[in-house]
């Protein structure tokens, strides 16, 4: 795209970019555009100051262009509430809710800027970008030795998409569409499916290795789960850069979406410049940054406010609220009998966090000289490997109905339940980032 097209699309005049490089159409690309608003782009056409002009189409497009932008006025209550000592409980839902919002647009403006790098850059910009809230509060966790809460939040987002938003689509979209036979493209999910118990295995063996008597020798047992879990976070990331090699140029056909037209029959273009999207992908990017560390700087004050576990914090709100636009925009499809799409969110994300934010987590751990391990619970090893089970049967046929929707949600109950009534050693002890090694299987340094 030239720089005289990139300077139309800045002012809000619609171009013809059918001749250009579009991004790969991927489920979540799709999935995310159904909780956009339409802008109306002759909006500030009139004004004669051409920096006045980009910044309101910019404002228009970036913070109103979200059917959820009503939550960006918690962001700055947030940061009030942070610093004039309002509550720590107060910092922590504000900032939760403010996520919401930032990690739809976060979604949007990697689109945008995919609009103009073409399909393998911006493909790999999605990849990269999909979980960019996840990493980023597991980044903070790390930063304040919080281990258990980086294991937790990660361990319910991989949860609420498998069981919740898979469940909730398929549910609400048997409903909707009991006439209708419902039916998806098995290719991608299993895929998906291979990927997600890859992670599975590489969880489940440090756990069992502490209950085997083979692991003694020279070093200790934690030393040699550590090991282990380093080495196998280095095959999981060479799983994920075979899986970008896989979706985006031997298999793109099995992970291209069709694409909904949109209300006056064409499909969506670029509507602000490269330049525009990049600056505004920045700045989103520093106050999710900002958010997340009232996040987990707070989720222990909030726990004994509310007398809620951590465990159950991290693993099923913080997901729930801080994915809810693109879980509303696959539950949208399932609506619509849209299922390959609705399982390209759900599948896509959390094979994303299994297979590339946690091991990376763990590597990133390791230059910073902190003992992060890919061990688990049992209770929590199990609840993963059991929800992939069940996710995989549930699609082993690729046909779909909404009890095996409700299957999945009962599923997510009582995984929540379990959470609430049985909190963890790591709830009991409140010992959070103080430096333990505790009989579940978290080592902090």
């Amino acid at each position: 795209m030239g720089s005289n097209e990139a300077w139309e699309v800045e002012n809000g005049i619609v171009i013809d970019s059918s001749d250009e490089p579009r991004p790969i159409k991927t489920a979540h690309r799709i999935s995310s555009s159904s909780l956009r608003k339409k802008s109306d782009r002759s909006l500030g056409l009139n004004i004669r100051p051409l920096l006045l002009r980009r910044i309101l189409i910019n404002l228009q497009e970036v913070i109103l262009g979200t059917k959820i932008s009503i939550l960006f006025v918690t962001i700055p209550f947030a940061i009030v509430a942070k610093y004039h000592n309002f509550g720590r409980p107060w910092v922590f839902a504000l900032s939760l809710l403010g996520l919401a919002p930032l990690a739809e647009r976060v979604s949007f403006l990697t689109e945008q800027i995919a609009y103009y790098t073409g399909q393998t850059v911006g493909g790999l910009l999605n990849a990269t970008c999909g979980n960019a809230t996840e990493l980023i509060i597991a980044i903070f966790a790390l930063y304040q030795r919080k281990i258990s809460v980086l294991k937790y939040s990660l361990l319910g987002s991989i949860l609420s998409n498998l069981l919740l938003v898979l469940g909730s689509s398929l549910f609400i979209g048997g409903i909707a569409n009991l006439s209708k036979a419902q039916r998806f493209d098995r290719n991608q999910s299993d895929v998906n499916i291979l990927l997600l118990l890859l992670g599975v295995l590489c969880h489940a063996l440090p756990l069992f290795s502490q209950y085997s008597k083979a692991t003694t020798g020279t070093t200790s047992p934690a030393d040699s789960i550590l090991l282990l879990s380093r080495v196998s976070s280095i095959v999981l990331l060479v799983a994920y850069i075979a899986y970008l090699f896989f979706q985006l140029k031997t298999h793109q056909q099995l992970f291209d979406s069709e694409e909904e037209p949109d209300e006056d029959g064409e499909n969506e273009t670029a509507v602000i410049g490269f330049w525009s999207a990049f600056s505004w992908l920045v700045g989103m990017t520093a106050v999710i940054a900002l958010l997340s560390e009232f996040v987990v700087g707070t989720i222990e004050d909030a726990s004994s406010s509310w007398g809620i576990p951590i465990s159950f914090l991290s693993i099923i709100l913080l997901p729930i609220v801080g994915n809810a636009a693109e879980h509303a925009g696959a539950v949208i499809f399932g609506y619509r009998n849209k299922l390959d799409i609705s399982l390209g969110v759900a599948l896509g994300s959390a094979t994303q966090i299994s297979i590339f934010v946690v091991p990376l987590c763990v590597i990133i751990a390791w230059i910073m000289h902190i003992k992060m391990d890919l061990s688990l619970s049992l209770l929590e090893t199990s609840c993963f490997a059991l929800s992939v089970f069940v996710t995989a049967f549930t699609l082993q046929d690729g046909s779909s109905h909404y009890m095996k929707g409700g299957v999945l949600l009962l599923a997510y109950m009582i995984i929540a339940a379990s959470f609430l009534i049985l909190p963890s050693t790591t709830d009991e002890a409140n010992l959070i980032g103080a430096g333990f090694q505790s009989s579940i299987g978290f080592f902090a340094a």
